[in-house]
């Protein structure tokens, strides 16, 4: 029942994906989730049995399902390492090619050592105690907890620097990597204490097997989904925002131009609905600037005009408010040879 809900819970994710990151060129989170929801739906009995009867009935689901799972994170990991600057060095050994071939080569040699027999859906429970078992199980989980150990570091990062909406998906991928981490230490536990026969301490730590399943996938499925949610809002709030600029700069940018005449005199109106809104106010700001800083022209503006072409700068350079040092950000203006060519 639990692997059935978590690979539900990563199909939705996928769509999730697709639907608020079609229009992005790096797939890789998309691809990642794709491969791990193909990895937990070969958990769920019915479609492990007829995947395994496919493969010979002896139990060569389980390597693929594991082989799926291990690359999926690998892709998740280069993935999560990839959306920002920060990039430490234990993170980027974590999410490397030399561990994803030592885990994939580690697990295979260890999976044909195995006395596997015929079709079971409960492999670790009746096959755990051989050692070759143990070691399958804890090469698959000790990847996994490098990888979720390394989006635990950039979650926390990320946490700390972020601001507003940005926090929700930094906090929920950091309940949920430390609850992968949490399953992986457990997985493990249980392996090694059901090689060497306490099978009371296993069924102990086994009961948290479930519970911290659910957790993990639920919060990092929640996290990677809303994170183009937010990044997608924020967006339609930037062009909104941008808008508003505009409209509030547009008598001054018209004086500026009767003041200064350049390029924005020669562009035909279909080439103005053409450019991007960001570019528009960003040449309408320097525009202004120019106008103010000629000499040649007699262009002022009054202290409340001034105020609103700083906001339109801050919002430019992404900011809300004065920068680190307390002055306002500015969009500088062209040099004095490039204002000529106008």
């Amino acid at each position: 029942m639990i692997q059935a809900l978590i690979a539900t819970l990563l199909w939705v994710l996928v769509a999730s994906l697709l639907i608020f990151r079609c229009r992005r060129t790096d797939r890789s989170i998309t691809h990642a989730a794709l491969t791990i929801a193909v990895a937990m739906t070969l958990n769920v009995d019915a479609v492990y049995v007829a995947v395994d009867g496919l493969l010979g009935s002896t139990n060569y689901a389980m390597l693929l399902s594991d082989g799926l799972l291990i690359i999926g994170l690998f892709f998740l990991g280069r993935a999560a390492m990839k959306a920002g600057e920060y990039r430490p060095r234990l993170v980027r050994a974590a999410v490397g090619r030399p561990a994803l071939f030592t885990a994939l080569v580690g697990t295979t040699m260890a999976f044909f050592l195995i006395d596997r027999g015929g079709t079971t859906v409960t492999f670790m429970r009746d096959l755990g105690a051989q050692p070759w078992v143990a070691a399958y199980s804890i090469i698959v989980f000790t990847y996994c907890g490098i990888i979720l150990g390394a989006m635990l570091t950039l979650a926390i990062r990320q946490f700390r620097i972020g601001q507003g909406a940005d926090l929700v998906p930094a906090l929920l991928l950091l309940i949920g990597s430390s609850s992968g981490i949490a399953l992986s230490v457990a997985v493990i536990t249980m392996d090694l204490a059901h090689v060497t026969g306490n099978l009371q301490f296993m069924r102990s730590v086994g009961a948290s097997y479930g519970p911290l399943s659910l957790l993990a996938f639920l919060f990092l499925c929640a996290g990677f989904a809303v994170q183009p949610m937010v990044r997608n809002l924020q967006e339609r709030a930037r062009r909104a925002r941008t808008g508003e600029m505009l409209q509030r700069l547009d008598s001054l940018w018209h004086q500026a131009v009767r003041a200064r005449p350049g390029l924005s005199m020669a562009q035909s109106s279909t080439s103005q609905i053409i450019e991007d809104q960001e570019s528009r106010l960003h040449r309408e700001i320097v525009e202004i600037r120019d106008a103010m800083i000629d000499p040649r022209t007699a262009f002022e503006v009054t202290k409340a005009e001034e105020t609103i072409l700083e906001q339109a700068e801050r919002h430019l350079l992404g900011s809300s408010g004065a920068g680190a040092n307390g002055e306002h950000a500015v969009v500088a203006p062209r040099s004095p040879d490039e204002r000529d060519r106008t």
